[in-house]
């Protein structure tokens, strides 16, 4: 039986080999909106690992769409690095696009020497706080037409196709959406007047290209916006395209930057908004493209032959896995490296100003700089602890040649990222744990104990040429008096089903680690997804009982935090959605306040100077973590070369694990 992902499909003469689209992303590789060697090396990585269309991107339409990070299509001096660019990906095997985009109020004056964005209306923006000044008609036709230029140079370069950005919350989206659109001329009010921008850019765009030329528009199936637009407006809006403007796709996006829905943290089951893309599906007639959220081969599939969508698009998948589809082709499916949707090294890093990398695959926007090759002298490596980092330094020490023994005390492989895959929502990271679990079993110059606690004696029976110590951590205790009380239990122990708690649980520590006990616990008696689903097609009860035996469990949870926030060690992208949950939950949270003693039924704590007594059947400690490096003293006495990392050296997050696994791979 054909498999519906390697299926072949043609949009507007453009024949692609296969299902699997990769997205434009923001990458934060430009240096003056110029292509660069850095975005040339990522995306031909993507090209030769069986893509069979690479949309680049977004570039710019003016000076105002975005900033100097962005890939330039605004002035005929990029072509000569657009041109490079689309040479690049065709000639390693896939279609080319570029996606073309103005920000709108979401730009920055910061980026733009201090001038005012522009939107449809001056409606501020919580993304920016800034209040973005309103387009006149003049200044709305130039835009319209510095989109049809910058299509045609997309097109003057060599591409395959133009993909034009409707969604997300920038301008185009902004003059479609109620919530941002104010005005009262041909360009506002009606929902045939808001579409009116969007149709005449694509109409614009279509006079320059020609009627050949593939035009695919990445649109919202729903913005997520309170007083914004929904599915029923979006459909409409994808059938004027269609029919009006004569696109020949529609890439199906979900929700704004500002909008509360999560959209791409590992809390969003895979292919959760699948939905959004069979709607639409459902009114056009071109091929429609999923999605969000979809890093498996087989949720891939499943939504094609399933009449969700025509193509799937996979953005943070591939930068994940560059060669998830040549994988997936060739039957290597237990090969891929799933993204976990953490986005601690693509999103994240765009809020600090800094390129795209990635947590689970450590060469993500260094392609070009980090190659493994074979190491001039082979020699016998130590790996001691097999959580991330120490699986991810075997690998890459084996990939070079080296023969290694990876020893890891517990009876599975993972440690911490089993230990992070706990809670609701962050299943992925057990995920990532048998992925790399799966590329130490592939490497046979890879030796694993399990069950193996290594000391001096072991060393010098194994004589390594080097040593490296992945041993991780140990959790904290904080010095409360009583804290060996049998009802006191740590957080770890919790999340691996190792204690349990009593109805009462308090959480002393408001970490990443103690959020995510929290949650655990408070999940604890909700309904399950799958009992859900059958409660509500059955009608056994109303939604609004449903909804709150969905988030309404059977233990009282609080968290306890010395300073004045909880969560301060997650990631930008993720924080904001789980103190949402913590709320949404019903979890009491108690800032800048301290645990003074822990009794037989309780905590006593103080806050604002007054002490009071907390009841509580179970008290959790979630107070952080010490490395565990104790065998370094022992290698120096022994003279044996050694490396340590990850938590063992200083504690960190899954990421910094990883890459200094791969990094220390690297040097031997």
């Amino acid at each position: 039986m054909n498999d519906p992902l390697f299926m072949p499909i043609t949009i507007n003469g453009m024949k692609l080999k296969n299902r699997i689209y990769m997205p434009a992303m923001h990458l934060g590789m430009a240096k003056g909106f110029q292509v660069t060697d850095q975005i040339i090396d990522f995306y031909a990585e993507r090209a030769r690992g069986g893509a069979a269309m690479i949309v680049a991107g977004y570039a710019t339409v003016d000076m105002l769409s975005g900033n100097t990070t962005n890939i330039g299509a605004h002035d005929d001096i990029f072509l000569p690095g657009l041109s490079r660019l689309a040479d690049t990906i065709k000639s390693n095997g896939a279609k080319s696009g570029i996606q073309i985009n103005h920000a709108g109020r979401y730009n920055f004056s910061f980026f733009l020497d201090g001038k005012q964005a522009v939107a449809p209306s001056a409606v501020p923006s919580r993304m920016t706080g800034e209040t973005p000044h309103a387009l006149e008609t003049d200044e709305i036709r130039q835009i319209i037409e510095n989109f049809a230029q910058a299509a045609l140079r997309v097109k003057k370069a060599g591409f395959d196709a133009v993909e034009v950005l409707s969604g997300t919350g920038y301008l185009i989206s902004e003059f479609l959406s109620p919530l941002t659109n104010k005005r009262e001329d041909e360009y506002g009010w009606t929902l045939e007047n808001r579409m009116r921008f969007g149709l005449e850019v694509m109409q614009a765009i279509r006079n320059e290209v020609g009627r050949d030329f593939p035009l695919i528009v990445r649109m919202n199936g729903n913005d997520f916006m309170p007083d914004g637009q929904g599915r029923k407006e979006l459909r409409q809006y994808a059938v004027a395209l269609v029919e009006q403007a004569g696109v020949d796709a529609l890439c199906i996006n979900v929700g704004w930057h500002e909008a509360r829905v999560p959209q791409i943290t590992t809390a969003v089951p895979r292919g959760a908004f699948s939905y959004l893309s069979r709607g639409i599906r459902e009114v056009v007639d071109v091929p429609v493209i999923a999605s969000h959220r979809i890093n498996d081969p087989a949720i891939a599939r499943e939504l094609i032959g399933d009449g969700m969508c025509d193509m799937v698009a996979l953005g943070r998948s591939l930068i994940a896995d560059p060669w998830f589809p040549e994988k997936a082709k060739t039957g290597r499916e237990d090969e891929i490296i799933h993204c976990v949707a953490c986005a601690q090294g693509c999103f994240d890093n765009l809020f600090k100003l800094k390129h795209v990398e990635c947590l689970c695959n450590p060469r993500a926007g260094h392609e070009g700089e980090v190659s493994i090759e074979a190491a001039a002298e082979t020699k016998k490596v130590l790996v001691i602890g097999g959580g991330a980092a120490g699986m991810v330094a075997a690998v890459t020490a084996a990939d070079r040649g080296h023969s290694v023994t990876l020893c890891e005390k517990s009876t599975r492989l993972g440690g911490q990222l089993h230990i992070a895959g706990a809670p609701p929502g962050r299943g992925e990271f057990c995920v990532l744990a048998d992925d790399w679990q799966q590329q130490v079993n592939l490497r046979k110059n890879i030796s694993v104990h399990l069950n193996t606690i290594v000391d001096k004696a072991f060393i010098k029976i194994e004589k390594p040429d080097h040593v490296i110590l992945a041993t991780g951590a140990t959790p904290m205790a904080p010095p409360i008096p009583e804290i060996e009380l049998p009802n006191v239990v740590q957080a770890w122990d919790v999340l691996l089903g190792k204690a349990f708690t009593g109805p009462r649980a308090v959480v002393v520590g408001g970490g990443a680690v103690g959020v995510e006990v929290a949650l655990f616990l408070a999940e604890r008696g909700t309904l399950s997804g799958e009992t859900l689903k059958f409660l509500l097609i059955n009608k056994a009860e109303d939604l609004e009982t449903l909804h709150e035996m969905a988030i309404r469990g059977t233990k009282d949870v609080t968290i306890i935090e010395m300073i004045d926030k909880i969560g301060k060690d997650f990631g930008k992208t993720t924080r904001w959605g789980m103190l949402q949950d913590v709320k949404r939950f019903g979890v009491k949270v108690m800032v800048a306040t301290n645990a003074l003693e822990i009794t037989a039924d309780g905590i006593v704590i103080e806050k604002d100077g007054v002490r009071e007594k907390i009841i509580a059947d179970t008290v959790v400690i979630a107070v952080g973590a010490r490395p565990e490096n104790s065998l370094a003293g022992v290698l120096e006495d022994m003279e044996i070369p050694h490396t340590v990392i990850g938590d063992a050296g200083k504690i960190g997050m899954a990421f910094d694990a990883i890459h200094q696994g791969f990094n220390a791979g690297l040097k031997i």
